[in-house]
């Protein structure tokens, strides 16, 4: 159940399923990255009502750390590791990296909104896997 659980969240946080990305070409990966990642920018911009300032920045952020993140995730494939565990610690030193950077660059209103849309309860998340790994 655990490892089918890590599964799960490597495929939602690499955007696609593990099969699907073998049998695609990387121009189609690139454009599929490149779309998720401008539909977060989006989504961040309508809903915490961001200054263009705030745009930019949190585009850099995103396209930064979400290719970074696919990069290693890539890299662990191509060595062929089987552990469930470690893709989920690479997605969440990226998952990290990216609440830190949101974090330095919303005021407080938007914070709150931005907690709210899910980034308390994928921190949790992280921070409970986190100590289970220290145990």
């Amino acid at each position: 159940m655990k490892k089918l659980f890590l599964a799960a969240i490597v495929s939602l946080i690499s955007m696609m399923p593990l099969a699907a990305q073998n049998q695609m070409s990387p121009e189609e990966k690139e454009k599929k990255l490149s779309e998720f990642i401008q539909k977060e920018v989006d989504k961040f911009e309508t809903s915490l009502k961001l200054e263009d300032w705030q745009v930019f920045y949190a585009d850099s952020i995103l396209n930064h750390d979400y290719r970074a993140m696919q990069d290693e995730l890539d890299e662990l494939m191509e060595k062929k590791v089987s552990n469930a565990d470690i893709f989920a610690q690479t997605s969440d030193k990226w998952c990290e990296k990216i609440y830190e950077a949101m974090h330095k660059i919303l005021d407080e209103d938007q914070w709150t909104k931005y907690l709210k849309m899910g980034a308390a309860r994928e921190k949790k998340a992280r921070d409970k896997r986190k100590a289970k790994k220290i145990d």
